[in-house]
């Protein structure tokens, strides 16, 4: 994937960002709990339309029953449908469970593939898996990954102008920022928008980087509205004080 094309303002705005980003959350990491790169493979294929945190209620189970590729491929689909149940359609997580470490045993010698194009070949394996595996399991930054977080920081911050095509959100962020922040640039979005810049919330939290790069940040637009609001009520004059409080 080719990197879009940006000026040096954009870039110089972009990594200021990227600078607050790590000095608000300076240990920016996976929260897919894992040992080795079969295991983050796993998670991640187990992780989709799931949460992280119920993705680490079953992964210890499913570990500790088959640790590796060939004991996974070997194991019995009905028992891998029970295993990842609560991770949601497990019948076809446990599909691609299986399948992927049949790949990994039958073409890649029992490991995971260190490239886009052979993790690609894995069922359950997208670009945003493959990034995921790369980046935390090998510190190989090919791409960006970009999940609902990234996805609504990215338009917010106005670091890109699409809102739901994931290729050209990717492509932005990737001309934006320096190659070897890629893998953290994603964990730093989505602590962020995990935390004060939810999808939904009641009252905005006006946090001081979505106040400094936020273009179409919901805390930007409410200050707006407030500072409208203000601007717009007429000031009541001495006289009319005076009667009012007559």
């Amino acid at each position: 994937m080719k990197k879009a094309r940006k000026t040096r303002a954009q870039k110089d705005r972009a990594e200021a960002l990227l600078a607050d980003l790590y000095a608000e959350y300076p240990n920016p990491h996976c929260e897919l709990i894992h040992r080795n790169a079969f295991e983050l493979l796993c998670a991640t294929i187990l992780s989709a339309q799931c949460t992280d945190v119920r993705v680490n209620m079953v992964t210890p189970a499913l570990f500790e029953t088959y640790p590796t590729p060939e004991l996974m491929a070997e194991a019995p689909i009905k028992h891998l449908e029970e295993l990842v149940r609560t991770t949601g359609f497990y019948k076809n997580k446990a599909k691609s469970l299986k399948e992927t470490a049949h790949s990994l045993v039958q073409n890649f010698n029992g490991e995971v593939p260190q490239t886009m194009d052979e993790l690609l070949t894995l069922r359950g394996a997208a670009r945003k898996t493959a990034n995921v595996v790369l980046g935390n399991a090998f510190n190989i930054n090919v791409g960006v990954v970009v999940d609902t977080h990234v996805k609504r920081l990215a338009y917010r911050f106005g670091l890109t102008r699409e809102k739901e095509n994931t290729a050209r959100i990717e492509r932005d962020l990737m001309g934006l920022f320096p190659q070897e922040s890629w893998a953290d640039l994603s964990h730093l979005m989505i602590h962020h928008g995990r935390g004060p810049c939810k999808a939904r919330f009641a009252t905005p939290s006006f946090h001081p980087i979505c106040m400094k790069y936020g273009r179409r940040c919901t805390c930007v637009k409410e200050t707006q509205k407030r500072s409208e609001s203000s601007s717009s009520t007429p000031a009541t004059s001495p006289r009319e004080q005076s009667s009012s409080t007559s």
